[in-house]
């Protein structure tokens, strides 16, 4: 396994609070405001741990809980450690649904007496050595998968595959499913937690990407190398490697993939980071057609993003939506091939080029249709561009 990019790997479970029965000895109140009068529903809020080591010093990091000012319940919490964190030292992670016009809310940090007591997480990744080398992620509300080196390689016979494509499976369940699918062996059948009907092929599924040179995709090879930094209870992390891959014009180039998967939401975050090049190139997000189902697509070059809705044939399949998006947008343009419609954004070689994909299903009860899947799409890029901020009571 190469050396990673961002930082050596170590897999770190987070924790969710309890009421301790002995009162908080130290607490901290933190405020959080923004300036959107929407709904913003699964708001991961980070605060660097230096922050509240400085505030509450001596403080473990094991033994930090959350409220909102005036409740006795704890928000659900996760400590990230500095590989995990876009965060020098690391961040204390906790998840809240803002209410419509709610844009100030305080939260109170305390340091509990005892280490908080571990619960149920709700995302999870691993790789899948059993099922040729896939990485399989999942939060809440959906799971994906990509393909590894064993897919790729001679022995898997019939089931050989290069793609880099991102698969999708659907869920109509909270529950974690990722184990139990892969043990039953028959997860292409819904048997009342959902299925996995999306196909992805040498397609780029939702959310695979390439190289754009203006008439031909170049997409990388299956991953090859992996490290898992976090994994839930809130927030799972991992890196994924691509090898060197021929780029057009005889420019070779690399990747390093960090995947953030958040609980709650239906889109999730990549950092990419292209190796290689020598300047600013085309790069390229997927949706993969699929003919003859029939699809309807729209897009918003200023907000960064590119939405497809699908409407299977068969009554266990219905409506999917799918989505990509760049994080902070504007995006260059749209394009297709063959295979995929595509939203090319410029990446810089060494920088990381962040964006977000992911799916909504209509048979999940949220996305019914086109325009509430379009809709969840256009408030995740406002939210983007209307960021949370957080400031301190206690000096």
């Amino acid at each position: 396994m190469k050396t990673p990019l961002f930082v050596s790997a170590f897999l770190f479970l987070g924790f969710l609070p309890f009421i301790s029965a002995a009162p908080a000895a130290r607490s901290v109140e933190v405020i959080v405001r923004h300036d959107l009068k929407a709904a913003r529903p699964a708001e991961m809020i980070a605060i660097p741990l230096s922050e509240l080591q400085r505030r509450l010093p001596g403080v473990a990091s094991e033994r930090l809980a959350v409220r909102r000012a005036g409740i006795a319940a704890p928000l659900a919490s996760q400590v990230l450690p500095a590989p995990a964190s876009t965060i020098a030292g690391g961040e204390f992670i906790f998840l809240v649904d803002f209410a419509e016009g709610e844009q100030e809310t305080r939260f109170v940090v305390t340091a509990e007496a005892n280490a908080i007591a571990p619960v149920a997480s709700r995302v999870f990744a691993r790789r899948v050595s059993e099922r040729f080398d896939d990485f399989a992620f999942e939060n809440d509300r959906l799971a994906h998968r990509v393909y590894g080196p064993a897919l790729a390689a001679p022995a898997a016979g019939r089931e050989q595959l290069t793609s880099s494509g991102v698969d999708v499976w659907c869920k109509r369940t909270g529950k974690l499913v990722i184990d139990a699918w892969y043990s039953s062996k028959d997860y292409h059948k819904d048997h009342g937690d959902g299925l996995d009907f999306y196909h992805v092929g040498k397609t780029r599924g939702c959310g695979g990407s390439g190289l754009w040179d203006g008439a031909e995709l170049h997409p990388s090879g299956n991953w090859t190398a992996y490290r898992v930094l976090a994994n839930g209870p809130l927030r799972t992390v991992f890196e994924l490697d691509y090898a060197e891959w021929t780029a057009g014009g005889g420019v070779r180039v690399s990747e390093v993939k960090r995947f953030t998967i958040d609980a709650g939401r239906n889109l999730n975050r990549v950092d990419a980071v292209l190796t290689g090049a020598t300047g600013p190139v085309g790069y390229a997000l997927g949706l993969a057609k699929h003919p003859p189902t029939p699809a309807a697509l729209s897009h918003d070059l200023a907000a960064g993003w590119l939405s497809q809705w699908e409407n299977y044939a068969k009554p266990d399949q219905g409506g999917l939506g799918t989505a990509v998006l760049v994080a902070g947008g504007p995006a260059r343009s749209v394009a297709q091939d063959a295979k995929n419609h595509l939203l090319v954004a410029d990446a810089i070689p060494g920088r990381a080029l962040t964006y977000y994909f992911g799916a909504g299903w209509a048979r999940a009860g949220e996305f019914t249709d086109q325009a509430a899947w379009e809709s969840y799409v256009r408030a995740f890029a406002t939210r983007l561009s209307h960021p949370l901020k957080i400031s301190f009571v206690q000096p």
